[in-house]
């Protein structure tokens, strides 16, 4: 069965869903896939806010700064600038799509933003709602995109290769649609469209322990790889500094918001640490933090360290943290009356898909925004809050290139149908489970917050292993979400792993103790992959 679209967008997290809303209007068949239901992305979880200067005090130029800073050398100042002064209309243009946040009233009784400040920002400028930003933004989103007439949902819908054509007029190729398995149906769609754009998230399901929903399996960095994109910067792995630590809680957030109103990290005896590590403590940027707790465990053989927001009121923490008090009560941590046990996880794909200020990849018609892209915003490290930003921003962009060359796209061509005829039902899904579970592993063990060069070569030496048991799999048994998954999971993983043994220094989110200093001999440059011929 073939489909035809003028824009397909792959994922429906703030990124593609603000993409299709800008579209809509002027495009009349946008498509947005989503791999499982519309609210199993990473933006439905995010729990900070997105940053925009609103506070007299900030300036553009302050949060440019911060940004900069905080990406240890790597940003692309034109790309900081760039999305940092749309802060301001990227949330005035939620609130137009229904999103409430979090306000409070002045002495003169009026009514403002309340601004959280979080780790690396010098002022208060996380616009938010309470402690659960990305559930309001997500269902707002949403329910707008259910509502247009020319935007189509398909939930379940997962992507197993993009289709690509020839482009005389380009000497190269450009993007045509992709196979999709329909998982509600068991069945494999053919969808072709003139513009693709991939907004699948990140990709931080690699590791053991993360932050992030099952969705973040790095789907579109593989597809992308997999039709010749170049990949960047795919060594800047964040791990958020505190994860709840619980046997029966599963990647559950402690937001960076916790620190920014007053939150102290301390040991199990109770005395604190981050003073030791960083002169902003608690609110120094998420890679020192995330190294610093770390450290600590490893030193002193202990599980955890804890976060103590106990010394605000009650009625403060309820008015400021719901969300968090009420998920951690469920397991008998009453955050007002005791400290949170937390750990590192990882929580945000720094690189990605190359692209350039109009979220433009290397192949005609494909674009990447958000998690998925590395547009040059973060660097090596991403300032807290930034993300959902950098999603509003380049969703803008991308609209804008679109809708400048859409009428001038001809109609794809339809491909040859896929073929399973040769391919049988899985007798060994174990190999599945199994594979998935080595992967992550090795990478949290080896590829983790602190690195060396034999931990790498290990690393890559099982990576090539399992790919080719995977590649022998796939070519042999029908199609299912986890096997895509999982495929896609080992190329983000040898990606990773490529990108971090080019890099023979340490910086922001790469640390490694065979080179623990930064290279000054030259200046800090991106790494870049570029696909075998």
């Amino acid at each position: 069965m073939t489909s035809h679209y003028d824009v397909l967008i792959i994922g429906s997290g703030g990124a593609g869903l603000s993409l299709a809303l800008k579209l809509a209007n002027q495009a009349t068949h946008v498509a947005v896939l989503s791999k499982f239901a519309l609210t199993a992305g990473s933006t439905y979880y995010a729990q900070g806010g997105i940053s925009a200067v609103f506070d007299a005090e900030d300036s553009i130029e302050s949060h440019i700064e911060d940004t900069l800073d905080a990406g240890a050398g790597l940003c692309n100042p034109d790309i900081v600038r760039l999305t940092v002064t749309q802060g301001k209309s990227s949330i005035d243009w939620l609130r137009q799509q229904g999103v409430m946040f979090t306000e409070e009233v002045t002495a003169s009784g009026e009514k403002i933003l309340h601004l959280n400040r979080e780790g690396g920002h010098s002022h208060r400028r996380i616009v938010h709602t309470a402690d659960a930003t990305g559930k309001a933004v997500s269902l707002s989103l949403i329910e707008r995109a259910s509502e247009h007439p020319n935007i189509t949902l398909f939930e379940h819908h997962n992507v197993i290769e993009l289709i690509t054509c020839p482009d005389k007029s380009l000497a190269g190729k450009r993007i045509c649609g992709a196979y999709v398995l329909d998982s509600s149906q068991q069945g494999v769609k053919t969808m072709t469209a003139k513009i693709v754009v991939l907004a699948t998230g990140g990709a931080s399901k690699v590791y053991l322990y993360s932050t992030n929903p099952q969705s973040a399996t790095g789907d579109g960095i593989a597809l992308a790889w997999r039709a010749g994109c170049r990949i960047s910067n795919m060594e800047f792995m964040q791990f958020h500094p505190t994860c709840l630590f619980h046997p029966k809680a599963q990647s559950f957030l402690i937001s960076e918001a916790v620190r920014g109103e007053g939150g102290k990290l301390i040991l199990p005896d109770g005395s604190s640490f981050m003073e030791h590590f960083d002169p902003r403590a608690e609110l120094a940027p998420r890679d020192i933090v995330a190294r610093a707790i770390d450290h600590e465990i490893k030193k002193r053989g202990i599980d955890c360290v804890y976060l103590d927001i106990s010394h605000k009121s009650a009625d403060f923490i309820h008015s400021h943290f719901p969300t968090i008090y009420k998920k951690c009560l469920k397991f008998g941590i009453d955050i007002t009356q005791q400290p949170i046990p937390v750990v590192p996880s990882a929580h945000y794909t720094c690189g990605g898909v190359l692209t350039d200020s109009y979220a433009r990849t290397d192949i005609s018609n494909l674009y990447a925004i958000g998690e998925v892209a590395s547009t040059g915003l973060h660097g090596a490290n991403r300032m807290a809050s930034n993300s959902l930003l950098e999603c509003l921003v380049f969703a803008d962009r991308a609209c804008i290139d679109i809708l400048q060359k859409l009428a001038l796209i001809p109609e794809p061509s339809s491909p040859p149908a896929w073929d399973d005829s040769q391919v049988i039902d899985s007798d060994e899904e174990v190999v599945v489970s199994h594979n998935w579970d080595e992967l992550r592993h090795f990478m949290w063990d080896y590829v983790g917050i602190v690195r060396t060069d034999k931990r790498l070569h290990r690393a890559l030496s099982r990576v090539e292993l399992l790919k080719n048991e995977i590649t022998e799999y796939y070519s042999h048994f029908r199609i299912t979400s986890d096997l895509l998954e999982l495929r896609n999971l080992v190329i983000v993983a040898e990606l990773i792993i490529r990108c971090a043994q080019q890099r023979k220094e340490s910086r922001g989110l790469h640390y490694t103790l065979d080179y623990p200093s930064l290279d000054n001999s030259k200046p800090p440059s991106n790494t870049i992959l570029t696909p075998y011929k």
